[in-house]
């Protein structure tokens, strides 16, 4: 016959510590305990205000707003500079480097292979490669077709001037979807086209826009910065290219053509602290119906009937009913 005897002290507290454990484990942790930030660094060829590194920018610091990642970048990096930049990044810890490998896309791709931990992603005309380099690219073709639409129907000269950085087919196929929204409602609209070669040089920029303007451009594509202040000191309107500036020039931006970078950079982040990212191609991710693209116009500028046309082609295209073609041949005058 067994006699059962109290639990001693000792017993009693490795029982309560016990059952302390076990609910501490069953509890869900805090969001921020479950993981730690993301490290990502980020490279930028030109200042972070260039409005298309902004668009990076700010979704970036909307995820460490978030608490999502520590955010650090470097910008101005020449090209020459670019592989030791990405380099001292992987080797820092980054689990996620973003940049643009336009120009140096075979050293970029060279130091991902180094490093097949770490994740990056980048701007690039080519095609993602393996283990670790996705691509992406801001696919606003579908918004700049809306913003010619109204372009094509406010210019009152029928000649409309466009200012772009490179001839590459990044920059090609926004000019050339902005070239048949503007003809789809105005047969009659011819064309200035240049290019700067340059992605930020403002005063080249306006300098362009002015020639353009004195051969009877009523209307400024603006795809680079400069060729808004252009118009606005001759009265005149522009188009605006991946970022709202209207705040800037009021009574001069009729219509733009916005990137939103947010569902790139979310998506990319989820895959990287999930164990789960691949080299895949995001530029999906900027198209409208992801959120990755927008268009605006100002009514208070724009003939109605063509606001009106142009937000039914807007719900056309997110209903999927209407495709933008995508060319990315460089653009020619018209004129």
């Amino acid at each position: 016959m067994f006699t059962v005897k109290p639990f001693s002290k000792v017993c009693r507290g490795l029982l309560a510590a016990a059952i302390t454990v076990t609910a501490v484990a069953a509890m869900p942790m805090p969001a921020a305990q479950a993981a730690d930030p993301i490290k990502v660094a980020a490279i930028y060829t030109v200042p972070v205000e260039q409005q298309w590194v902004s668009r990076i920018d700010k979704a970036l610091k909307a995820a460490e707003e978030r608490g999502d990642i520590t955010y650090t970048f470097s910008e101005n990096v020449a090209n020459t500079d670019y592989e030791r930049v990405m380099r001292e990044y992987a080797e820092q810890g980054m689990d996620l480097v973003v940049g643009e490998a336009f120009a140096v896309e075979r050293a970029a791709r060279k130091v991902a292979a180094e490093y097949p931990d770490t994740a990056f992603l980048m701007g690039s005309s080519f095609g993602p490669g393996k283990p670790n380099f996705a691509v992406f690219d801001n696919w606003i073709h579908e918004p700049s077709y809306l913003s010619g639409m109204i372009a094509g129907a406010t210019t009152e000269s029928n000649i409309i001037g466009m200012v772009g950085g490179y001839a590459i087919p990044e920059v090609n196929r926004l000019m050339h979807a902005f070239m048949d929204g503007a003809t789809s409602v105005n047969p009659d609209v011819k064309f200035l086209v240049t290019f700067i070669n340059s992605w930020y040089d403002p005063p080249k920029a306006k300098e362009a826009a002015f020639a353009m303007i004195d051969k009877g451009a009523d209307i400024m594509y603006a795809e680079r910065f400069g060729v808004s202040d252009a118009a606005k000191e001759k009265g005149l309107l522009a188009i605006g290219n991946v970022i709202d500036t209207s705040a800037d020039y009021p009574g001069t931006i009729l219509s733009s053509a916005l990137w939103h970078m947010e569902p790139t950079i979310d998506r990319a982040l989820e895959q990287v602290k999930s164990g789960t990212f691949e080299p895949a191609d995001f530029g999906r991710y900027s198209f409208m119906s992801y959120g990755g693209g927008s268009f605006i116009v100002d009514e208070s500028l724009a003939p109605a009937d063509a606001v009106a046309a142009s937000k039914e082609k807007e719900q056309e295209i997110l209903d999927g009913l209407f495709r933008v073609n995508v060319n990315d041949s460089e653009p020619k005058s018209t004129m």
